[in-house]
């Protein structure tokens, strides 16, 4: 039960510290959607949707309502696309219906974002799943709420090189289709290694084939929160500032902990996990960059960066599993540069680079994350940012993934504006040395000799 202190420090930490839940994502299985004939897929898997997340939406407003907690999205992912439109599709227009009625479904019951146009293939590519990855650059041009992923490694399986070069190439034909909007379709696609099957955050989300029927995934966030309560351990040392943060975490759980509970209860969805990632926006104090600034760092991407990144992320993670049985996801610090302004300002700045964020993202939750480059690119150097970075996750088993936009017609320099909690980027400098007889040899990477777990 929460006392009455508690209570008044979590209003506090709402009405001044940005605290909120992220999102609620409710998963859908659609396996028993597949069918042979495309028409019926199409038609079962809006009605499945519409039955299982019509209400999630109002019942989301409605707790934060009752509970005064600002709840900012509410969404929906679905089983990988590639399984459930397997027997119906012949070529990758096929897959494109596929992805207009998961954009129609996600209008009609409001949530802001459906994710689920995925593929696996972290070993090997089926001829389905081939098809939906080259759908990939028409499906996100023509829909508005889609969000598409691939995983093409673990450390299990190795990595899936010809999945990683064929993304490069797809990365860079999402970009051109949608050139007239900042070649924004980059930003809704992501690309994994390990990638988990129960993650919340968009663009990444989809519903695991060995999740329930239907689930309740809550995101939290607070990264004001962390750095309200670090800004009070100033000259402290590493166990104050590290057991600060701990408790911090612990707090900002509890109250996705309630919200998860009561929409699980309300929609009569079982409650699946609490992912507790410190997610930024591009609002002032709202920003990881700044926590890790205020931990003492001049500017993210100085010497030392790595290491406090690394003590955040555990510390956030220890506080977390305290508060709930059931964490999952990602869990962790995102560290996106368009929707962190802090990030924003230290590449303006110069002090932080690509490569000091592919350092990053071996200590942080997830990866290299919205970060706009240059349009004209090379696929193959894309391929082999993306190869880098599966590696970082394959070898040191954990999720890694990669949300590059090469924005088309857009210089080092430049700055591209999104719009909403996706943000404004500038435009960074990549490596201009080939890495195209790397990527193009066929086949894949094994998986570390500690893979061998059994």
């Amino acid at each position: 039960m929460l006392n009455l202190y508690e209570v008044m420090e979590t209003n506090r930490m709402i009405d001044h510290d940005l605290l909120d839940v992220r999102t609620i994502t409710m998963g859908i299985s659609l396996l028993d959607c597949a069918d042979t004939d495309l028409q019926r897929t199409n038609e079962k898997i809006y009605a499945k949707i519409l039955r299982f997340a019509g209400k999630l939406v109002e019942t989301g407003e409605a707790i934060s309502r009752d509970f005064g907690v600002p709840i900012v999205n509410k969404r929906v992912s679905v089983t990988p696309i590639a399984l459930v439109g397997a027997a119906a599709c012949r070529k990758p227009e096929d897959f494109v219906t596929i992805a207009r009625t998961l954009d129609r479904a996600a209008k009609d019951i409001g949530v802001n974002f459906i994710g689920g146009y995925s593929a696996l293939v972290s070993k090997g590519m089926s001829h389905a799943d081939r098809l939906l990855i080259e759908s990939i650059p028409k499906a996100l041009a023509c829909t508005e709420r889609v969000c598409s992923s691939v995983n093409l490694g673990s450390t299990k399986a190795g990595l899936n090189m010809d999945a990683v070069r064929l993304m490069g190439t797809i990365v860079k034909k999402t970009a051109e289709e949608t050139k007239d909007q900042g070649s924004l379709g980059c930003a809704k696609l992501v690309v994994f290694c390990n990638a988990p099957d129960d993650n919340p955050f968009m663009a990444g989300a989809f519903h695991g084939v060995t999740e329930a029927e239907a689930i309740i995934n809550v995101g939290v966030s607070g990264p004001g929160v962390v750095k309200s309560a670090v800004a009070q351990c100033r000259g402290k040392n590493f166990e104050i500032l590290c057991e600060t943060i701990k408790k911090t975490a612990f707090k900002i759980t509890r109250v996705g902990q309630l919200v998860a509970q009561e929409a699980s209860r309300r929609l009569d969805v079982p409650f699946g996990i609490i992912d507790l990632s410190l997610a930024p926006t591009p609002a002032i104090g709202d920003s990881v960059a700044e926590i890790l600034e205020e931990i003492g760092l001049e500017s993210v991407g100085a010497p030392g960066t790595t290491a406090a990144l690394a003590m955040l992320n555990d510390q956030v993670k220890k506080g977390g599993v305290m508060a709930s049985s059931y964490v999952g996801g990602l869990s962790g610090a995102f560290i996106p540069v368009s929707e962190d302004q802090g990030m924003i300002d230290a590449v303006t700045r110069g002090s932080l680079t690509l490569e000091k964020l592919e350092a990053m993202t071996c200590v942080c939750s997830v990866g290299l994350d919205m970060i706009a480059i240059p349009g004209d690119t090379p696929d193959t150097t894309i391929a082999g940012i993306i190869a880098d970075e599966a590696a970082i996750g394959m070898v040191n088993q954990k999720t890694t993934a990669v949300r590059l936009i090469p924005v088309y017609g857009k210089k080092v320099g430049d700055n591209v504006e999104f719009g909403g909690l996706l943000g404004h980027a500038p435009v960074i400098p990549v490596n201009s040395f080939s890495c195209a007889s790397f990527v193009n040899r066929t086949g894949r990477i094994p998986a570390p000799i500690h893979s061998f777990k059994n």
